[in-house]
């Protein structure tokens, strides 16, 4: 990752390992079982689709099962099973930058989070905002696809005492048959993209995002110089490779909404 954006041109002010912040990962637990939020949960996913409710984005709401389980006698650290954070039950009222609505209920919907794994692994929602938080972000700007986290992760960070970063979240760029373009669902990958030359790709990836009104070459310095979210297009864009160039479809297909 850091090769390939190194080769589009982008640069940046540190690296952060996120498998080096265990001690903050591990203090933020400690916090959340002091708080008496964290405990833990054996429900299977298959238990869980076969009593929770659905949700419209996919997967289920967790209608919390194991919410009264205490942690064991010795602690977290202890524990076989994933562990959950109690959400407060009250609502989180929020808006991004963009006026996108990010107001939710998250004790209901999407329901108490994992936090730790089976495994021991920290999981995304509780890394993210230790991370964050440690780290001072005062910003996050991130694809449409994870607005619908952001009350879970405010809820999480009133319970650390960490600060509300502001938000903005931007247009997805997706497959022509429909999905997210990412390297999860098989999308082309960066040694295939690399033939483009990366002021081609840049020029691409410009265009498709509203930025240029072509698809020519460019680099990020040139697009930052002209950079307005004004510009930025509201609804996804489908893109294709064709092998040889990577083209802007006009249709695409799941495309979201364009946003407020």
């Amino acid at each position: 990752m850091v090769e390939a954006l190194a080769w589009l041109g982008l640069d940046w002010d540190a690296t952060v390992l996120q498998s080096d912040e265990g001690v903050a990962h591990a203090a933020a637990l400690d916090r959340l079982a002091e708080v008496g939020r964290l405990y833990p949960c054996g429900c299977t996913r298959r238990e869980l689709r076969a009593v929770a409710r659905e949700r419209p984005e996919g997967g289920v709401a967790y209608p919390g099962t194991c919410r009264e389980r205490p942690l064991p006698a010795a602690g977290w650290r202890t524990a076989e099973e994933p562990l959950r954070v109690r959400i407060p039950d009250a609502p989180v009222a929020l808006r991004d930058e963009s006026g996108l609505d990010l107001s939710g209920d998250p004790a209901r919907e999407p329901g108490d989070p994992v936090v730790r794994r089976r495994d021991g692994a920290v999981a995304y929602l509780l890394a993210s905002v230790v991370d964050d938080g440690g780290a001072g972000v005062t910003r996050v700007v991130r694809g449409r696809d994870l607005a619908g986290t952001t009350a879970t992760q405010v809820a999480l960070q009133r319970l650390l005492g960490w600060p509300t970063p502001t938000y903005r979240h931007h247009l997805l760029l997706l497959e022509e048959r429909g999905g997210k373009l990412a390297k999860l669902h098989g999308a082309v990958g960066f040694d295939a993209l690399r033939i483009l030359g990366p002021e081609a790709l840049c020029g691409r990836l410009a265009f498709a995002a509203g930025l240029r009104p072509d698809p020519g070459p460019t680099t990020p310095g040139a697009v930052l110089r002209e950079f307005s979210w004004e510009r930025v297009r509201r609804d996804d864009r489908a893109l294709r490779w064709t092998g040889r160039d990577l083209i802007v479809v006009e249709a695409a297909p799941g495309a979201g909404p364009a946003q407020p």
